[in-house]
This record gives C-alpha cells, sequence and structure tokens, in this order.
C-alpha cells in the first residue's frame, strides 16, 4: 500500500523514476512495480509530464541540485483513498495549482502534498510538510479500527497480513478487560487501538509527534476514551512515568524498528514487572539479543509465531509472549545430598529463597548466575561446575551494583555470611 520513488536523468537527458539498484544510487527505471498497487503507473507518468512541460528538474545527488526527490504515494486497501507526496528540494513547487488538477483526475486522489528536504542526506521524507489538496491524510482499516495515515505516519505495507499480526499480539496480551497496558514505538496507535477495545486503559509512547498526533486522532475517531498518548523516547517517557507518576503495566508490547529496545527501556520493564510482555519484531537478531536479557531478568518465552509480511523475501514479523517465571512454578524431585557438590552455606537457602527475599524486600529480580557471582566473592563455595559458561570466548553477564547488595542482604539474612 506504500511506495517511494526516487527521480533522476538517464543519459539522454530525460526524467526517469524507478527504484535504486542494489546497494548503490543509481536508478532502475521503472513504474509499474507488481508489488504496488495498479494507481502507481498513472501518478508517475502525471507527474514526469508535468515536470517535463514546465521544465522542473529532478533532483541530483551529486550536484544537490534540481527540485524533485521522491514521490510517496499510498493507497488504503479497504478505503481506496490515495495520497501522493513529492518530496522536494526547495520550498515551493512552480504551477502546483495545475500538478493538483492533473493528479484529481485520479479515482481515489484524497490527499496531495509535498515534503521539504533541502538536506544533503540519504533520508527520503522531511519533517516539514505543506498541504497541497485534501485534509492531509487518507484513512485506512484494520479490523474494526479506522485509521487516519499522513506522509510521516509509519502504516504496516501489507496490510491483510498486518491484521493477522496485530490479531496475534492483542491474543497473547491475554486481556479480560481489567488491564493496564503500555504500547512502545506505537506509532499512530494501531497496535494501542486494537488492544484498547479489550483493555481497561492502553498508554501509547512515540518519538515522532506527526505520529503522536495521528494516533489521537484515531482514538477520536473511534470513539476510543480509554487510550492515552505521549511523545518521546520510549527509554524516557516509560521510566519517568513509572518512577515519577506510579504509573504500572499489567502489559507491556514493544514493537521497536530494527535496533531493538534501549537497554534502559528493557530495564524499565524489568522494574515495572508486567505479567505479560509482548514483544514484535522485525528484526530476529535483535529480538534473539533483547529476550535474552529478559530471560536474565526473569522472564521465559511462552509462545513464539512469525508473520510472513514481506512474500518471497528473507523479512518477517515475529510475535513473542514472554510471560513472568512465578516463584510457586516448582518441580518436585528426590535428591541425594551425596551427590551435590554443595556447602553447608548453600544447604541454609536455596537459589530460590534468595531470589524471593530479594524481590519482596528490594523489588529486583536476580538470576542464579548473580546469586553465583555473589557467593564466589563473598567465599561461599559454589558447586564447582556451577553457571560456567558453555565455551571459553562466552561473555558472562555481571551482577551489577544494586543487585550485588540486595543478593549481600539476602545472604546475611540467611546467616550464609
Amino acid at each position: 500500500n506504500k511506495a517511494q520513488f526516487p527521480f533522476g536523468m538517464n543519459k539522454n537527458g530525460e526524467i526517469i523514476t524507478g527504484f535504486y539498484a542494489g546497494r548503490t544510487h543509481d536508478i532502475i527505471e521503472n513504474e509499474d512495480c507488481l508489488l504496488g498497487v495498479q494507481e502507481n503507473r498513472g501518478i508517475l507518468e502525471i507527474i514526469k509530464a508535468f515536470m517535463k512541460e514546465y521544465r522542473i528538474r529532478p533532483y541530483d545527488e551529486k550536484s544537490h541540485q534540481g527540485l524533485v526527490r521522491h514521490a510517496l504515494i499510498r493507497k488504503g486497501f479497504k478505503s481506496s483513498e490515495i495520497m501522493v507526496c513529492l518530496v522536494i528540494n526547495g520550498k515551493d513547487i512552480p504551477a502546483k495549482e495545475q500538478l493538483v488538477e492533473e493528479l484529481c483526475q485520479v479515482k481515489g486522489m484524497t490527499s496531495i502534498s509535498y515534503s521539504i528536504n533541502q538536506e544533503k542526506t540519504n533520508v527520503i521524507m522531511g519533517k516539514e510538510i505543506v498541504n497541497l489538496y485534501g485534509p492531509g491524510y487518507i484513512t485506512d482499516n484494520i479490523g474494526n479500527v479506522t485509521y487516519q495515515i499522513s506522509p510521516l505516519s509509519f502504516y504496516q505495507v501489507n496490510p491483510v497480513q498486518t491484521e493477522k499480526l496485530y490479531g496475534t499480539a492483542l491474543e497473547y496480551a491475554g486481556l479480560t478487560g481489567n488491564e493496564t497496558v503500555w504500547d512502545l514505538y506505537c506509532g499512530i496507535g494501531t497496535i494501542s487501538l486494537f488492544l484498547a477495545q479489550n483493555a481497561k486503559k492502553v498508554y501509547g509512547v512515540e518519538i515522532v509527534p506527526q505520529a503522536i498526533e495521528d494516533a489521537r486522532r484515531n482514538a477520536a475517531l473511534n470513539n476510543i476514551t480509554n487510550a492515552e498518548f505521549f511523545t518521546g523516547k520510549a527509554e524516557e517517557v516509560l521510566p519517568e512515568q513509572y518512577e515519577k507518576n506510579k504509573v504500572y503495566a499489567d502489559v507491556i508490547v514493544v514493537d521497536p524498528p530494527r535496533k531493538g529496545c534501549d537497554q534502559v527501556c528493557l530495564d524499565t520493564i524489568l522494574k515495572m514487572a508486567p505479567k505479560r510482555v509482548v514483544y514484535v519484531s522485525c528484526d530476529s537478531s535483535t529480538l534473539a539479543r533483547d529476550l535474552r536479557y529478559l530471560a536474565d531478568g526473569g522472564y521465559e518465552v511462552e509462545k513464539v509465531r512469525c508473520c510472513d509480511m514481506f512474500g518471497q523475501s528473507c523479512h518477517v514479523e515475529t510475535v513473542v509472549l514472554l510471560t513472568q517465571q512465578k516463584p510457586d512454578d516448582t518441580i518436585e524431585i528426590d535428591l541425594d545430598l551425596d551427590e551435590l557438590d554443595a556447602t553447608s552455606a548453600e544447604l541454609k537457602a536455596t537459589y530460590q529463597e534468595i531470589k524471593d527475599y530479594v524481590l519482596k524486600e528490594f523489588g529486583l529480580k536476580v538470576s542464579s548466575l548473580y546469586i553465583s557471582q555473589v557467593k564466589r566473592k563473598c567465599g561461599i563455595e559454589v558447586g564447582e561446575n556451577y553457571n560456567l559458561p558453555k565455551s571459553e570466548n562466552a561473555r558472562v553477564p555481571q551482577c551489577p551494583k544494586e543487585k550485588e547488595d540486595a543478593i549481600k542482604a539476602a545472604l546475611k539474612y540467611f546467616a550464609m555470611i
């Protein structure tokens, strides 16, 4: 439902548009990509003819000359509404009224605008949008929720699979109507409003101001009153709301960019200790990294489902459900203590008892690895092979000072030191 076409000149001095060749900025001419909507071709022909008639040159990266850089085209699959936004290396478009008149001949044309980007950058969209025609957005539906989408909004490009993706996130959240939910990296509120239908309260966080404006409009559009949105970095807003305003969470949903979650954000999730964390990821490597961190903090992966958003490519979206490892999740087994490599000090308190004490007294979750590290520091013998790395070069996380002090307090409480 979205395509961004760069403009340039071929060797014959003719205006062309298409897509960049792999790992280059050389344009391969293509106006009829079969992954895009049918209207793309006609819209691009109108823009090229307009540029030729009014002698408007495409942008040249080397000289930083020329006006038209890209054309963004979006279409609502349910609404059939179309948006065109030209990205320009300037402040205005000559004869723009004529361009609007030509583009309005396309059936479904709803929003026409231009984005000002005069920077020497690979970033496509500029921060300033000038509206030429229509409300400045198009609408589309995912399930029962209607969304307003502006040129700078993030909106999944495959709406059919998006409904399955968000449906999975909603299923994993396990909402009964009584939960407080945080949706981090919420964009225009796509997942937030999906969740709000079944939650008591939903808080959304997004760094892009325009997206938050869209999210608030989308909430009003759907008469959803139990969703509140914050502009800012998730790793800053979440700690502030938790520590200063004592806002808690039963469920936290994260849908970060490819770089994954910031560590401060993950640390705050662990402090807030929601019953469930739903992680929506577009990058499997950063997903694995963040899951490892959350698992070390006391969560376990319960369910995983992949959603093929980009057919016949290597990319996939993944939804993961993490739940707390509860203190009463125990297994009864018979042990012969003579066979254990355990000291008398260790037998005074189990690892689980130490974890429970630290959680109760300090509100911190600690791993068995951290407990064994602190034991060694205090001169308590630990099983010879206990928590050793699986390979010589493996990186072993070290116990933070705050948790080390809490574990030492537990060891003193159980008269182990």
